[in-house]
């Protein structure tokens, strides 16, 4: 099994760059990082953990710039965001920044994206909470038409489109069914909605927590299949795991082929603790994803 690992670097946190390397050099296979443009101060959102939410949510590095300094200095380490809050972003602007880095790493990237759940940090981007799922749908289908290798003109339902247009690089993985782009994988709680998006327009599932998984691969895989989807190409993919042997176990038993592991927000020295802790796990697994 692979194990890669996530993180919400900030200002106070190891930086990207000596994370990677250290990332590379003992065999692990990626680096994921989230995302959050900031956090209003007055919020009636709950954090869905629970209680306060933790003070690295609203220093968080940008995770494109970040993992640009990542590649920088890795030759093997596959880099994903867990995720890209796409509602949030201008889709032509974030076509150019996830092409680039695919095309920049050779194609080390993972799309990881989702919907979010911070309603007043949405807002704050014009976005409209119920209609955010269908948003970030959309905006996939326009990212889709500037990766796509003929010029493509896109009308979106939410009232921006692009013409079409040159717009190179383009990321390095070819098209495969309805999917055009990097490795995409879509986060967020199981239930049908969820599962016609990834059936619809992704490579597969980052499961936050990797609860759950016996009840809901089942319905994933006849929603994939329903779509006509290859059975063999579905990647589900556990994600800010805390690992235990029969975890990691349980999930070679699913098979479940890459796990992303939760690394604690703090300098380099605790940094460096847990991943000496985590390397147990490495046994086996391969460098890359």
């Amino acid at each position: 099994m692979r194990i890669a690992v996530t993180i919400f670097l900030t200002d106070e946190t190891i930086a990207p760059t000596r994370l990677a390397r250290e990332l590379e050099q003992r065999g692990f296979a990626g680096l994921y990082l989230p995302e959050h443009t900031h956090i209003p101060v007055e919020r009636t959102t709950p954090y869905p953990a629970g209680g306060e939410l933790p003070p690295e949510y609203g220093r968080t590095l940008d995770p494109f710039v970040a993992l640009g300094q990542a590649a920088a200095v890795t030759e093997r380490l596959a880099l994903g965001t867990g995720i890209t809050l796409v509602a949030q972003h201008d889709p032509i602007d974030l076509a150019k920044q996830i092409a680039t880095l695919d095309h920049l790493s050779g194609g080390r990237f993972t799309l990881g994206l989702g919907f979010g759940w911070n309603v007043e940090e949405a807002a704050d981007h014009g976005v409209e909470w119920r209609t955010r799922r269908e948003l970030v749908r959309d905006r996939m289908a326009l990212m889709r038409a500037l990766w796509t290798e003929e010029p493509t003109a896109y009308e979106g339902e939410f009232g921006q489109g692009v013409r079409a247009s040159s717009a190179y690089p383009k990321p390095v993985q070819k098209p495969r069914g309805p999917v055009v782009g990097p490795r995409t994988l879509i986060g967020g709680a199981a239930g049908p909605k969820l599962f016609s998006h990834i059936a619809e327009y992704a490579d597969g599932w980052l499961p936050i927590g990797g609860r759950g998984l016996t009840e809901s691969l089942p319905v994933l895989r006849a929603a994939w299949a329903d779509a006509g989807r290859d059975p063999e190409a579905l990647q589900v993919v556990p994600y800010a795991v805390f690992p235990t042997p029969g975890k990691l176990a349980h999930y070679t038993d699913l098979g479940i082929e890459e796990v992303v592991v939760q690394l604690p927000p703090a300098g380099e020295p605790e940094v460096l603790r847990m991943l000496d802790e985590y390397g147990t796990f490495l046994s086996g697994s391969s460098d890359t994803v």
